[in-house]
């Protein structure tokens, strides 16, 4: 029997975008059980676009409280098994659902799902896609067979997706009642929310189902919060991964190494973001914590590399 799958739109002032994204769910090759959307404190006319729809979305409004909060009340009112999520300014592709719905009927060991996903300007020229740009991802694209699948098992697998992951929120299948178990999306990071809830489910997890083929669309805005302000989107990098140390306590040792890794590269990448801005003091103090913990190789290894851009 297939899995229903729920999804959940968050958005906030997208009534220019939510239309294309509603439009691709219900384009699917395999429907939803239900689309919800959830309208973030939204000002614009994005109300009167999801009306629109009538009662194939289900619609509702929160005050302003963030994506992550949005997110979780969606999957708060969903009634399917299974949990997808969209941006409301990306989309899917028509066999997004499909390809994981047959996938966990045939193996319902799976403990989530994710895949590849292309990146693309606002005008849709293709940027890059994800996995081929990951150590994880090419790892996995190596070892795909013709349907394109493959469960991410292998220690090193998991680590290299922990320390940088492919795919992303548009990608992701859990299932609803994991989803809540662990609290679903943490709440007070403005970025990094959906990496923060993607390690803790490796953690959580033996087997992950990768499917090797793009299964949606992820469009690069030159205004977005992460272009604007590069400084302070690092800052918050390093914040929301540092904030992963105790619930990774007794965590398997790939998923504490991939960790260990994406905490040190979000730190030189600060370091790194400080140097362009001519804070040298500030960047070599951006990575002394790797040397602080007792990685001496690598701490050393990375105010070498700071030193060498002053």
């Amino acid at each position: 029997m297939l899995p229903r799958f729920s999804v959940i739109i968050a958005v906030c002032n997208g009534a220019v975008t939510i239309g294309r994204a509603i439009e691709s769910v219900l384009a699917q090759s395999y429907p939803a059980h239900e689309i919800i959307v959830v309208d973030d404190g939204s000002i614009d006319d994005t109300a009167e676009v999801v009306g629109g729809y009538g009662e194939r979305v289900r619609y509702a409004y929160q005050t302003n409280a963030g994506v992550a909060s949005a997110r979780n009340a969606g999957a708060r009112l969903a009634t399917g098994e299974w949990l997808a999520f969209l941006d409301a300014d990306d989309l899917y592709y028509p066999d997004r659902l499909r390809w994981h719905a047959e996938w966990i009927a045939e193996d319902p060991h799976l403990d989530f799902l994710t895949g590849d996903q292309e990146y693309r300007s606002p005008e849709g020229a293709l940027l890059r896609r994800s996995m081929e740009n990951t150590q994880a991802g090419r790892m996995l694209l190596g070892r795909a067979g013709p349907d394109g699948r493959v469960v991410m098992e292998r220690d090193e697998e998991i680590a290299a997706f922990v320390d940088e992951h492919f795919g992303d929120t548009h990608t992701l299948s859990v299932p609803r009642a994991a989803f809540l178990g662990m609290g679903g999306y943490p709440l007070g990071f403005r970025v990094c929310e959906d990496v923060n809830l993607l390690i803790r489910l490796c953690a959580a997890s033996r087997r992950i189902g990768v499917m090797c083929r793009p299964m949606a669309i992820y469009y690069i805005y030159e205004h977005s919060a992460t272009r604007r302000d590069p400084l302070q989107s690092q800052e918050l990098t390093v914040e929301a991964l540092l904030a992963l140390r105790q619930p990774l306590a007794d965590a398997r040792r790939a998923v504490k190494l991939g960790w260990r890794r994406a905490l040190r590269r979000s730190r030189l990448n600060l370091a790194y973001v400080l140097l362009r801005r001519g804070h040298r003091s500030k960047a070599i103090r951006a990575v002394l914590p790797t040397l602080a913990s007792g990685r001496i190789v690598d701490g050393l290894r990375d105010i070498a590399s700071v030193l060498r851009g002053l």
